[in-house]
């Protein structure tokens, strides 16, 4: 049925048009949320790639940044001479792989140039849609300066993700953790703000919050949850996840001795192994009973609502997060656990980020719908 179908013979001139105005709107927001969510599922495949590319030792393979060429791999048994003579003159080929084959060295060369191209597609699939639907006015005057930011964001990420690299390739044989730690924050703050616009778009149930500061407590989580992705990024830098492979013990002991040995004291939260995984272990007991905290709360103050049900979704969620890192911490870092431990925080990040928008409502209408209605 269309929504003139839906108006009733005795509706006025301009009620038809608002109703005609706000079916237009509906149908724009879908087409946007389309797109959206297609763009989001390809920065997850990037984190997921991304973090493959790290637990392989292959993110320094590729020793030379080139945005529109670099999208082309080598064709010949000469280019990948090439490449392969350029990658044995920085450090991690002399001090870890010196003796690596050609075709070991393009094992590792495939990851890393699969997330610098599915890196590329991400821009590819948020620019041109950014345009057309842009061009063809179905996208709300609120929503430009947001998406256009997003797009520079985008931008900003490909140059952190050469400036992560670059420090790999001359004094180190992996790249820099602080480096490292910003670029996956970054991609995961592009993930929410994406999230953050299209839950905007979405309908909303009309249920009255639990109390008058839960959108305060899910905010709070979900910015929670990205610093605890912060630090998981630390703890990837330093091949943190390899060592102290107890829990909840960590060297003997529930906080173990050695946490602040190095001078000044602050450089221990970035470059003392031990410390990196102990601050990341404590955040994450902080997380779930805070998520804990945050269902009893809006279960005692709003049982059945949606509300409350997210809230009961996202402690489950943290604590699924906390088991599989348990069971990659214990297992010393297998690749398919480490990898769905990072695929899962930026699942749990979506739906926090999801939760908290929700507590706002829709966008209101505006432009001529608003005028009309």
């Amino acid at each position: 049925m269309t929504v003139l179908d839906a108006v009733s013979p005795a509706s006025s001139p301009s009620e038809i048009a608002a109703q005609a105005r706000r079916g237009e709107l509906e149908t724009n927001r879908r087409m946007l949320r389309l797109w959206l969510g297609i763009v989001m599922l390809a920065i997850f495949a990037l984190v997921v790639v991304g973090g493959a590319t790290r637990l392989t030792d292959s993110g320094l393979s590729i020793t030379e940044w080139k945005p529109i060429h670099g999208v082309i791999p080598p064709l010949s048994a000469e280019e990948w001479q090439e490449e392969f003579d350029l990658y044995r003159q920085i450090p991690q080929y002399q001090e870890v792989n010196r003796g690596m084959s050609l075709d070991e060295f393009k094992v590792i060369f495939w990851w890393e140039w699969a997330h610098r191209f599915l890196a590329r597609a991400v821009g590819v699939l948020f620019a041109v849609p950014l345009v057309f639907f842009w061009a063809t006015g179905r996208i709300e005057p609120r929503l430009r300066l947001p998406l256009v930011g997003l797009f520079f964001l985008g931008g900003l990420q490909g140059f952190v993700g050469w400036w992560m690299v670059a420090s790999g390739l001359t004094e180190r044989v992996d790249v820099s953790q602080y480096r490292l730690a910003v670029h996956l924050t970054l991609a995961c703050i592009i993930f929410a703000s994406i999230m953050w616009v299209s839950r905007g778009l979405a309908p909303h149930s009309t249920d009255a919050p639990p109390t008058e500061r839960s959108h305060l407590a899910a905010g709070g989580l979900a910015l929670f949850v990205l610093f605890q992705i912060y630090l998981g990024a630390l703890v990837a830098g330093l091949n943190a996840g390899f060592a102290f492979n107890t829990w909840p013990l960590i060297d003997g002991a529930f906080i173990p001795a050695g946490l602040f040995v190095m001078d000044p004291a602050w450089l221990n939260l970035f470059e003392n192994v031990k410390t990196v995984q102990f601050v990341h272990r404590m955040t994450a007991y902080a997380l779930w009973f805070a998520a804990l905290a945050h269902m009893v709360v809006a279960l005692r103050h709003g049982a059945g609502s949606t509300h409350a049900n997210r809230a009961m979704v996202l402690f489950f969620l943290v604590t699924m997060q906390a088991l599989i890192g348990i069971i990659t911490l214990v297992m010393v870092v297998p690749l398919n656990w480490a990898l769905l431990h990072q695929a899962f925080a930026v699942v749990v990040l979506g739906f926090a980020v999801a939760h908290w928008r929700a507590f706002y409502g829709s966008y209101a209408p505006t432009g001529r719908l608003a005028a009309a209605g």
